[in-house]
């Protein structure tokens, strides 16, 4: 079951609703069918197991009660929060001897959040609270490698100020009621992300495809930092038509031949330009290789136009 992207609910409505912290990893069921073993099923239907074996335990601890468990696989930074960078070192990883290598370096954590089966019972048809509470009931808060995440109902605004700032990726809210439809993007169940607002310097750009052709697909951001400008990632995503042909016009005024950045730049068939122009794009947070996460294109600022 998928949710919807859309506001929080209104504060008339936020008692219907239940708030969990959106987490920023990848979608896994979790089948335990009580024999101490535990097969991962990614959301596009791989077989994962090998690839996290430092949740394998997590069959152990559902011996003689099969279940069929849903989460999310996270790998947690320094400051335990989730950092999808980190995560796609994991992702893929077949090689059981690799697999294990990186299960030390940096271990993989499941945040269980519904069930959907237990005892040979299928749960789907209860509501989202009667199945929070059978999965409470299940004992998975103290795992070495998993827990329970509690949720909030009826104080949106708290749960989204506090998973701002514990920097959590957002908020999905769940209706007390929802019954769970498996492969269904669902209305009942909400998801709305932080975003973060910054302003860049815009030091080149990459040519667009096809109907884009002549015309900035994406400009090459970067920020100022101690070293100079630092290259940050290329922003394509939220450009009109219109405001690439602008750029075109502002970026053939002020290209030069070679990046002004004080990083390198791993972009094929870049475009240089002294960095003068300043945009404004959002982000939903920063990669483990200090790249944009996510990011979009807001608008240019004029105004901050840098004339040194």
């Amino acid at each position: 079951m998928l949710a919807t992207p859309g506001p929080l609910p209104a504060p008339g409505e936020e008692r219907e609703w239940a708030f969990e912290a959106k987490w920023d990893g990848a979608r896994c069921l979790a089948d335990a069918p009580g024999d101490g073993s535990l097969r991962l099923v990614t959301r596009a239907g791989n077989d994962a197991t090998a690839t996290y074996p430092e949740l394998a335990p997590l069959g152990e601890r559902l011996r003689d009660r099969p279940a069929v468990l849903d989460g999310e696989v996270v790998v947690l930074d320094a400051g335990g929060r989730p950092d999808f960078g980190l995560l796609q070192r994991r992702m893929g990883v077949t090689s059981r001897r690799r697999a294990a290598a990186l299960a030390g370096d940096r271990p993989a954590h499941l945040v269980l959040f519904d069930v959907l089966r237990l005892d040979g019972r299928p749960l789907l048809e209860l509501p989202y609270v009667d199945r929070r509470a059978v999965l409470s009931g299940l004992g998975l808060d103290d795992g070495p490698h998993w827990s329970v995440p509690s949720y909030v109902t009826g104080h949106a605004q708290a749960t989204w100020e506090a998973t701002l700032d514990a920097g959590f990726e957002g908020v999905v809210a769940k209706r007390l009621t929802s019954r769970y439809a498996p492969g269904v993007r669902s209305s009942e169940w909400r998801k709305t992300k932080h975003l973060v607002t910054l302003d860049v310097v815009i030091g080149g750009w990459t040519e667009g495809r096809g109907g884009l052709a002549g015309l900035p697909g994406a400009v090459l951001a970067g920020v100022d930092g101690p070293g100079g400008l630092r290259y940050v990632g290329s922003v394509g995503s939220g450009l009109s038509g219109p405001e690439r042909r602008e750029l075109a016009g502002y970026l053939e005024v002020v290209r030069r031949d070679t990046a002004p950045f004080s990083n390198a730049v791993d972009v094929p068939g870049a475009h240089w330009a002294e960095p003068r122009l300043v945009a404004e794009v959002t982000f939903s947070g920063w990669t483990s290789a200090d790249r944009l996460r996510q990011p979009t294109w807001h608008r240019l600022r004029p105004d901050l136009t840098r004339l040194d």
